[in-house]
């Protein structure tokens, strides 16, 4: 994800507004490695400034994903989940949990037979490997 400053800089460049709440809604976000939910990114946020709202989260979250610079995911976990990693990777989702983590994976090997395509042309490849992670395995282990 780019900087705080590269992000105020592309607001700008769109004609967005730049406020308080959104510039610290990028550095919220440049600092995380996880794949947060509005909400959660929301909690952090308002520890800071209590008076900021989770529609303006949410329309700052949705705008960054309109403009290519996080990915608004669903994962099947309840909420709508933001990627700040843009890069190819696809995603580990624990079923208990709903913990969610990158894989890197090389899907430059997938192929389908062309009667499976049927003139379809991939565009893009999303992988999710779905099941329990180590902790929730430890927790239900006697």
């Amino acid at each position: 994800m780019r900087t705080p400053a590269e992000l105020t800089e592309a607001f700008r460049q769109r004609g967005l507004k730049i406020t308080p709440q959104r510039q610290l809604l990028f550095r919220i976000l440049h600092e995380n490695t996880g794949h947060p939910t509005a909400e959660a990114v929301y909690a952090v946020a308002a520890g800071e400034m209590p008076a900021l709202s989770l529609r303006t989260v949410y329309q700052t979250l949705n705008d960054l994903a309109d403009m290519g610079e996080i990915h608004a995911l669903d994962l099947g976990t309840g909420s709508a989940r933001f990627d700040p990693n843009v890069s190819d990777h696809h995603h580990l989702v624990c079923d208990e949990c709903g913990m969610v983590r990158d894989v890197e994976l090389d899907t430059s090997e997938l192929s389908l037979p062309a009667h499976v395509l049927d003139g379809f042309a991939v565009r893009s490849v999303d992988v999710v490997f779905r099941g329990r992670c180590a902790a929730c395995q430890a927790r239900s282990t006697p």
